[in-house]
């Protein structure tokens, strides 16, 4: 996979999207294996804006019963089903603890109730999957005792059980992106990251296609397409804007939803949901405060989510010290037991997402229900345009299939029927995905620990030969970069193969070095001298690559910034901006 710039500027597509996160790189996969000549433009690097950042979270819709929305309970239902089935090696079930105080209302009584009504509502949750490790467990109350030994920092007092369901959880979400990406590739898709669209081309009342710039040499060209799909999520408006008479009535409203990373990992194997301040004033029944989840993620735990409504540019938003802070008082305060401190934070996760309609300064906060698809010939008359706002991570590839439904009615062509939610995406043909692992750690991979065969199985799933390749033909493949579990031989996969221009891209969403915690001065330069010898760069631009990193760390884990070594004594040459 490579990017082939000339074939995006020179040739015709049936559908060129804008926006590689998740909800662009599944209509551009939908749309690719369905017979369309597609492209695909990133203006940053595939999967690195709000759903990488996302908590991580497959929602299967049982939080819509406060609000009676059985579509959404369907909906999600059945995307998470399509998920486990496509992306065994990414997706998984993540069990959920919600603690019960009392009896009645917020007793395990009303919740057993809720659980039967929800399994009956998904019935079909494990339709397709074989393998009984990927399938959703029914939802069940279980005792004050098991909940004590599942997690004995709890409040005993008054506490009178649990309810347990099952949502899911995603293992690497830049991963899961570029699996699809991968698949949209083999398909015939041309895609390319780092190339950002700057305007649309107009011919009278239609779009044409879209002027874009390759921000790593400054060039500026044409993408000719019949349709437009403009996916850019939270930047769609303002690319809408540059156009006369194309912006949406009303506009959206975002939430820059957070959660941080917590070294501490829980000490059971479900996430615990704890009380938080406010309330859902959407729902028609409401047991008590919103809840809070702590979940187990590879060897940390993830904590969230926070939502702020955003107003202005999508790209000046962070989240602060202050704000960590108050983040860690509002779980202590549900679940005193933790005791969680700023040292605990790793780094922080945020992106925008679409919100529901909220009052200046409103606590209880109203969320986003739907994504926004328009089509532009009914909205405001300009034909070749439709606009796709995902409000889920969760629901993207169901959402793609309607936007690609919609663009074969306005190309007046024939539809062939989705098989986007059956077929396996790259590197999801693993079977059954603990014997999956067992064969690898028995095979070729016995002398690597298993935190080494477990992360090369989640992240390449069936594709691991390709990289396994790497790991052999060059000196430094098996090298654990920096004593973590992170292989050099990822590293020369990903310069070579997947479209990784900066070391930003390995760091962060190629591989597992840099998502969860700075790996430190180490990892980071033998990162970057692999890198280096694949694309061939000078100290000059290693040391440039890693400034541009240790700037993002001092972004993402600011109350850490004075523990972190300067970027000069970590790099060589002359540090540049990100």
């Amino acid at each position: 996979m490579h990017r082939d710039l000339v074939t995006l500027a020179s040739q015709p597509f049936d559908l060129v999207v804008i926006g590689a996160g998740l909800h662009g790189i599944c209509t551009a996969y939908d749309a690719s294996i369905r017979g369309l000549r597609v492209a695909l433009i990133e203006r940053d690097d595939f999967v690195s804006g709000t759903s990488a950042n996302s908590f991580k979270i497959i929602h299967g819709g049982i939080r819509y019963l406060q609000h009676a929305d059985l579509y959404r309970i369907r909906e999600s239902g059945r995307e998470r089903t399509a998920l486990f089935r496509i992306a065994p090696h990414l997706a998984q079930p993540l069990p959920i603890m919600i603690p019960t105080y009392g009896h009645g209302v917020k007793g395990p009584e009303v919740l057993a109730a809720g659980l039967g009504l929800y399994d009956l509502l998904v019935f079909d949750r494990n339709r397709g999957i074989e393998d009984p490790d990927r399938q959703v467990p029914a939802g069940r109350v279980i005792s004050r005792e098991e909940v004590l030994a599942e997690f004995p920092t709890l409040d005993a007092r008054r506490l009178t059980g649990a309810a347990m369901f099952a949502d899911g959880q995603i293992y690497n979400p830049p991963r899961l992106g570029l699996a699809f990406v991968r698949s949209a590739v083999a398909a015939g898709c041309v895609a390319a990251n780092y190339v950002e669209a700057v305007g649309f081309r107009r011919a009278g009342d239609r779009v044409t296609g879209v002027v874009v710039r390759d921000r790593l040499s400054s060039e500026t060209f044409t993408v000719q397409a019949r349709i437009v799909v403009n996916a850019a999520g939270p930047w769609a408006e303002a690319l809408l804007r540059q156009d006369p008479g194309l912006a949406l009535t009303p506009p959206g409203t975002y939430s820059r939803d957070a959660c941080f990373v917590v070294r501490r990992r829980l000490t059971g194997h479900a996430a615990l949901a704890v009380p938080g301040q406010t309330r859902d004033p959407d729902a028609i029944v409401s047991r008590t405060a919103r809840h809070l989840f702590l979940a187990p993620w590879r060897d940390y735990t993830l904590v969230g989510t926070w939502h702020v409504v955003h107003h202005g540019d999508p790209d000046a938003f962070t989240v602060t010290e202050r704000e960590l802070q108050t983040f860690l008082d509002e779980v202590n305060a549900g679940c005193p037991g933790l005791g969680l401190s700023l040292d605990d934070v790793t780094l922080w996760n945020a992106g925008l997402t679409l919100f529901g309609d909220n009052a200046e300064g409103a606590v209880n906060l109203r969320y986003g229900k739907r994504s926004r698809v328009v089509d532009h010939a009914q909205s405001h008359g300009v034909d070749g345009l439709i606009t796709q706002i995902g409000v889920r991570l969760t629901t993207a590839r169901g959402v793609a299939e309607r936007v690609v439904d919609l663009a074969y009615r306005k190309l007046d062509r024939h539809s062939p029927r989705c098989t986007s939610a059956e077929r396996p995406v790259h590197g999801g043909a693993t079977g059954p995905f603990e014997a999956f692992v067992a064969g690898l750690a028995s095979g070729e991979l016995q002398q690597q620990p298993r935190t080494v065969v477990r992360s090369l199985a989640h992240n390449y799933g069936s594709e691991i030969g390709r990289v396994l390749d790497h790991c052999r033909t060059h000196p430094r493949g098996w090298e654990q970069l920096g004593g973590r579990h992170v292989l050099g031989g990822e590293v020369l996969h990903a310069a070579r193969e997947e479209m990784a221009v900066r070391l930003a891209d390995v760091v962060f969403r190629r591989t597992d070095l840099g998502t969860a915690d700075d790996p430190g001065p180490e990892a980071l330069r033998a990162a970057a001298e692999l890198m280096g010898a694949a694309l061939g760069w000078d100290e000059e631009r290693i040391g440039r690559e890693l400034a541009e990193v240790g700037a993002a760390y001092a972004r993402l884990a600011p109350h850490r910034a004075s523990q972190r070594p300067p970027v000069a004594e970590a790099a060589v040459g002359s540090p540049a901006a990100p």
